[in-house]
């Protein structure tokens, strides 16, 4: 598992941001995107207001994906213009604003940075609210450990392991229960609870993503407070937020229920019996990596910890795919990657059929 921030130096940085966060409903009219300056080529901001009367934004990867997916600019358009001709993206772009200058967003701001451009409806659901809520759960957890947590620009993230739960897979392959909280303040993702399996042998974690509750980001339309665009939170959350978080309590101590776990381990030991021909190794990583999303630096990576390891099976494949998760250098990737291993470890019989058929034709 891949080491982030302290508990402390999160708990800092979400205090922090807490004040320093501000959030701005602007029509799209209102919005003006320049070439920031000839010494800083290659980059743009983003103004808001009126001439004379505006504030001036950075803007990061993630609200520049959502602008430009907004305004249905390709992707891979945008982004070279972005790296090659900043003032053509900033002329498409406005062109675009202004040819619906109605259109109504939530900007969210932090440190004089536009961190997302997403809905009015858009339902702030943060992560200082949701490590209030868990952090305490996880304390009256009798030896629970907070394994691994981070705060990246897409989203919040906690990992804990209950040492109380363990069991083996195979002989000598112990594991642990935990679960994983996540939160995005920025559109990439509902608040979401699921279990997490963490293997001794090697400190990997594995996220059981078809189990848990999410809670997605959307609610009534936003309403400005006093001012022209900033959005004034109520001291008090809404009493639909309250129940949630309610239940996210519930969820989190559910995650590490002993029936839950053991489930879970179940279908762990029966991938040890999907066994892979040494032979076809390569080939089976490679449409794995195909199925999954994998990209083709990863699956060489993955590739090496598998014939490493010298478990040839669906339960060695998932276990050098969360062991790759941890060379990666992004914290969003490498969990993405926990994702994906507990995905091919428990992939459909059809799709592990499919897979070997190619193999052998």
């Amino acid at each position: 598992m891949k080491t982030g921030r302290t508990l402390q130096e999160l708990a800092e940085e979400l205090d922090r941001q807490n004040t320093a966060k501000r959030d701005l409903l602007v029509d799209t009219g209102a919005l003006h995107m320049y070439e920031a300056s000839e010494n800083d080529f290659n980059r743009v901001s983003l103004r808001v207001g009126a001439a004379g009367n505006y504030e001036q934004f950075d803007i990061n990867d993630v609200a520049h994906g959502q602008i430009g997916s907004h305004l249905k600019i390709p992707a891979a358009y945008y982004n070279r213009m972005r790296e090659e001709m900043p003032s053509l993206l900033a002329e498409n772009v406005n062109s675009w604003f202004f040819k619906k200058p109605d259109t109504r967003r939530m900007l969210r701001t932090l440190d004089g940075t536009a961190r997302a451009f997403l809905s009015s409806r858009y339902r702030c659901i943060d992560n200082y609210e949701i490590a209030q809520t868990v952090l305490p759960i996880i304390g009256n957890m009798p030896g629970a450990k907070i394994q691994s947590c981070e705060l990246t620009d897409s989203k919040m993230y906690l990992k804990v392991v209950d040492p109380r739960l363990e069991t083996e897979i195979v002989k000598g392959d112990a594991v642990q229960a935990g679960v994983i909280i996540s939160n995005s303040e920025v559109g990439h993702g509902s608040v979401s609870v699921h279990p997490l399996l963490f293997r001794l042998i090697c400190s990997n974690g594995m996220i059981a993503a078809d189990e848990g509750l999410r809670k997605y980001h959307v609610g009534r339309i936003n309403e400005s407070g006093d001012s022209d665009y900033e959005i004034y939170r109520d001291a008090t959350i809404e009493a639909d937020d309250r129940a949630f978080l309610m239940k996210l309590e519930d969820t989190v101590n559910a995650a590490v229920n002993e029936a839950q776990f053991l489930k879970i381990v179940d279908r762990l030991r029966d991938s040890t019996q999907a066994k892979i021909d040494p032979i076809h190794v390569p080939q089976v990583v490679e449409l794995a990596a195909k199925e999954f999303n994998i990209t083709q630096n990863e699956g060489k990576g993955i590739l090496g910890h598998l014939i490493e390891g010298g478990e040839l099976s669906l339960y060695g494949l998932g276990n050098a795919v969360t062991r790759h998760a941890k060379d990666v250098e992004s914290y969003d990737r490498s969990t993405e990657l926990e994702h994906v291993g507990f995905k091919i470890i428990t992939m459909a019989p059809h799709l592990w059929k499919r897979i070997n058929a190619q193999v052998a034709s």
